[in-house]
């Protein structure tokens, strides 16, 4: 059976059962489309989360961009699992207690205002848009290679699936969908990982396999594998893997970035208002820390040893000896993975001094261009490769067994489509319960309701195919720019309406409004407008401000929206003193609120 075959049998097993749940739980209800009928288990709670939040970001790029930066992009790591402790400390027991149906109703009824209920949509549309551009990314990539089309074709695809589990379904649907899709991505990434680091460690567990003796094929070699990857990377011209290259200053920003819009980001939160009681949203959360904590510990390790192998594989003489030559590359049944990926356009190499072999290295390194003069190489000749193809690309690299390249397949479309359902929700949400049901049309029938949320979220795949297909960089990178845009915009409000009596509503639309604008404009600057090539003026190698990139400058623009809505706060009236008495009431995690329309 060919490789073709396999990942149709993979991926049209994974999509009946992924599209099977959400008809037998479809939703018949609002209370079922928005909350799963408030009556999700905590462990399926959190299984369901951590599906939703480990899109194409964390399963198909973060590794990507560990293996080709190193340590510098272990903000990834930190940024992403540290903002679910504070999402589940300081925010999601809470909001629960609270029993809305989303944040925009949330944010609407603690500061008693219809446009602070309407600002915190608009942000809410913007931060989870962005996501999605990401995701349908991911989605192209996955279908591009594992069924051998056009990206296009495979965004049209995947929006169909998308759309058909999660229209018809809503939050019920999508719950148990999810935890299918988790079962489905954490096999399909641990499987290869262990096989991996068994072939060049010994040690079936990848995390420890990372810090293990570098053995590869069971032969002892007296160095560790980051020792040896260390060793390799630098004699290419490259930085050392394990050590700090990047500024400080923006590392940090990043990293807190990523926390505190992973603790504002509003599918997740959502899954929060769909378990039974508050203790039950702690329980959720630590339990969706468990799930995330499988893949994140063995991300480190998958992009380690993937960069040692394609390292090997460019220099299969070793450093010192002669590069592959192109006849390898077109012979060598072990090298058939670039032949394939290089169809999909992203990878590519090219031998530009004639000499039959490519030469892979950094060719920006002073050092390397003396080495270079001297071997007569005309610069680096692997041309292209893209970061998101290496989870995907990683079995075929290590020549593992073709049903884990299928399994591997579906992982990676879950991972994408699992998320891109749940960012759907969110804004479908937001459109028919905050905008149409809570401002425009107040009196309109359940049955109304529900049409508006399912023909919004066609609107929003609609949109979002258009825009995966000119995404403003890889996949992480891009997810990195909705979390800076929830960072700045909806965090800071959720916070102080939980822990702060002295914010009125006009202080918090002011601190939203600002927090989003000077943030979005920021993104402008530096990625295009609306991410339209070369309409920038500024980049992430030389930002506007200090040292500051555009996927870190959320944090600064949450202090701003601190900043903002507490002076404005301070020069305006304060909320009144039964909206004082509700915080009160939040604060104290017991019991839990039934979901109403306002209070």
């Amino acid at each position: 059976m060919d490789q073709f075959t396999i990942n149709l049998l993979f991926v049209g097993a994974s999509f009946a059962l992924y599209i099977g749940i959400a008809i037998w739980a479809r939703a018949g209800s609002t209370a079922e489309f928005y909350a799963a009928g408030r009556g999700v288990h905590p462990v399926t709670n959190g299984m369901a989360t951590a599906a939703d939040w480990m899109s194409a970001a964390s399963f198909i790029s973060m590794a990507g961009l560990i293996a080709f930066t190193g340590y510098d992009n272990s903000t990834f790591l930190m940024g992403w699992t540290g903002g679910y402790v504070l999402l589940a400390l300081l925010l999601a027991p809470y909001l629960r207690k609270f029993g809305a149906f989303t944040v925009s109703e949330f944010i609407g009824s603690r500061f008693y205002s219809p446009t602070a209920r309407m600002v915190a949509v608009i942000c809410l549309l913007v931060a989870s848009i962005t996501y999605v551009i990401g995701q349908m990314q991911g989605v192209g990539i996955a279908f591009g290679r594992f069924l051998e089309i056009d990206a296009f074709w495979g965004l049209l695809i995947g929006a169909c699936v998308v759309f058909a589990y999660a229209v018809f379904g809503g939050m019920k649907g999508v719950t148990y969908t999810q935890v299918a899709q988790y079962c489905v991505l954490i096999t399909a990434y641990t499987i290869p990982a262990i096989f991996i680091s068994l072939q060049l460690t010994g040690n079936p567990i990848p995390g420890l396999g990372l810090f293990s003796e570098y053995q590869p094929d069971g032969v002892a070699s007296g160095v560790y594998l980051l020792e040896k990857l260390d060793q390799i990377v630098t004699d290419l011209g490259f930085n050392q893997y394990t050590t700090h290259h990047a500024d400080t200053l923006n590392m940090v920003l990043f990293t807190l970035s990523l926390m505190i819009g992973t603790a504002g980001l509003p599918h997740v939160i959502m899954r929060f208002f769909t378990v039974p009681k508050v203790s039950d949203a702690r329980w959720s959360a630590g339990w969706t820390l468990v799930f995330i904590a499988l893949l994140y510990l063995t991300a480190p390790a998958v992009g380690a040893m993937a960069r040692l192998n394609i390292s090997e594989m460019m220099w299969p003489n070793g450093v010192t000896g002669d590069a592959v030559s192109v006849e390898q590359i077109e012979n060598d049944p072990r090298y058939d993975w670039m032949a394939t990926w290089q169809k999909t356009g992203l990878l590519g190499w090219e031998d530009k001094n004639g000499d039959g072999r490519i030469q892979y290295y950094n060719d920006a390194n002073p050092e390397m261009q003396d080495l270079a003069a001297a071997n007569g190489w005309a610069g680096n000749e692997l041309t292209n490769f893209n970061r998101d193809i290496l989870v995907l690309a990683n079995p075929e690299i290590a020549n593992l067994p073709g049903w884990v390249i299928g399994l591997v397949a579906a992982g990676g479309l879950a991972a994408a489509l699992s998320t891109a359902a749940g960012l759907l929700l969110a804004i479908s949400s937001a459109v028919s319960h905050d905008l149409l049901k809570g401002q425009l049309t107040p009196n309109m029938s359940e049955k109304s309701e529900l049409m508006a949320a399912r023909l919004s979220m066609v609107a929003a795949i609609v949109v979002a195919v258009i825009l995966g297909l000119n995404p403003p960089g890889f996949a992480a990178q891009t997810v990195a720019l909705a979390f800076g845009l929830a960072a700045a915009s909806i965090f800071p409000a959720l916070m102080m309406g939980i822990f702060s009596k002295k914010v009125n509503n006009t202080g918090a639309v002011a601190g939203m409004l600002v927090g989003l604008v000077v943030t979005l404009l920021y993104i402008f600057l530096h990625k295009g407008w609306f991410f339209i090539p070369d309409t920038n003026s500024f980049t992430d190698a030389d930002p506007l401000f200090l040292t500051v990139q555009s996927t870190s400058f959320g944090a600064i623009g949450a202090l701003l929206n601190f900043v903002t809505a507490y002076v404005v706060s301070s020069m305006t009236k304060a909320p009144p003193q039964e909206i004082q008495d509700l915080i009160e009431g939040i604060r104290v995690p017991r019991g839990a609120g039934a979901a109403v329309e306002g209070h």
